[in-house]
């Protein structure tokens, strides 16, 4: 008897559409683990590296918001150019057959073997009489969904519209590094974290979001800035987030995740430290009030926010 059922993809995000494919993974498994089996590092980054998108999870985090969407298990394929020429049979032969799977199942989207040549329905011809192949159409709705379109989200700042598209709140993840302790001094501590290059975040601006010290505990709200301090002519863009009403938290070295809910203005530079510190205290406010009526990011039957409706927010 076959051992597993397969989920396969690249699964940047772990976004509604990846999470429907462990979900129908999990419905066809009739108690045989779900094996997620995903790539690591993006498959661009060795073919295509100018075209490379900028991440939205790292590997880590994916491994764990897979596992969340119903993965018993996840394998990772270290994707290098020797797989990327393997033939679609050579693909199937060394990363589905050792699995054992009675089922396996992909998005519409799925491509493999050398040139990306064959999909989810030569897959099925591939396999036919050794494993099922479920090839789950793209989720469909007023809206499209796609990482693309979450990172194109978070370019636009409208942490709602990714939101929707992932079915919970974006989250940027790292460990709190020593910043420039002004926000202590000005009375409102944040915890620091860089934003390096090809990683995804929403554009420069404030936020009302919620900043949680270790996975799993009490989100705290907070206002959180994304940007390089322009006002004291900073050059690092960094996350700053404000745990609202706390002042005692020491967070340095530790892994923290800030979840952006709204954007609340665009960045600009001060032109001194009582204008500044006004309207820090309005942000805080604002978030407050936001944060307090905030529901969740997304529910089976609730509509995209306007901002996904909009030709402003197409992408190609």
């Amino acid at each position: 008897m076959a051992q597993t059922v397969l989920a396969i993809g690249n699964f940047d995000g772990v976004h509604r559409g990846h999470q429907a494919i462990l979900h129908t993974a999990r419905g066809a498994a009739e108690g045989r683990p779900v094996v997620a089996v995903t790539f690591w590092p993006h498959p661009l980054a060795v073919l295509r590296p100018e075209r490379l998108p900028l991440l939205l999870t790292e590997l880590p985090e994916r491994i764990r918001l897979l596992k969340e969407a119903g993965a018993s298990q996840v394998r990772v394929v270290e994707f290098t150019r020797q797989v990327a020429a393997w033939s679609p049979e050579q693909f199937i032969e060394a990363t589905i057959a050792p699995l054992d799977p009675a089922t396996v199942v992909v998005g519409r989207n799925f491509r493999f073997g050398h040139g990306a040549v064959a999909d989810g329905s030569t897959l099925a011809d591939l396999a036919r009489g050794r494993f099922d192949v479920i090839n789950l159409p793209l989720l469909s709705g007023p809206a499209p969904l796609s990482s693309s379109r979450i990172r194109h989200a978070l370019a636009d700042g409208d942490p709602a519209g990714a939101a929707w598209m992932l079915g919970r709140w974006f989250r940027y993840s790292g460990i709190v590094v020593q910043g420039d302790q002004r926000g202590r001094q000005l009375g409102f501590p944040t915890a620091n974290l860089t934003v390096p290059a090809g990683h995804a975040c929403p554009k420069d601006g404030v936020y009302a979001g919620w900043l949680v010290a270790n996975h799993g505990s009490e989100p705290m709200p907070a206002a959180i800035s994304v940007g390089s301090n322009p006002t004291f002519d900073g050059v690092q863009r960094r996350v700053e987030a404000h745990a609202i009403g706390r002042t005692d938290l020491e967070l340095y070295g530790a892994p923290v995740g800030v979840d952006f809910v709204a954007h609340l203005r665009d960045m600009k530079r001060f032109s001194g430290l009582d204008e500044l510190i006004a309207q820090m205290a309005h942000d805080v406010t604002r978030a407050t009030d936001l944060l307090a009526s905030a529901g969740p990011p997304w529910a089976p039957g609730m509509p995209p926010p306007r901002s996904l409706r909009t030709p402003s927010s197409s992408c190609a």
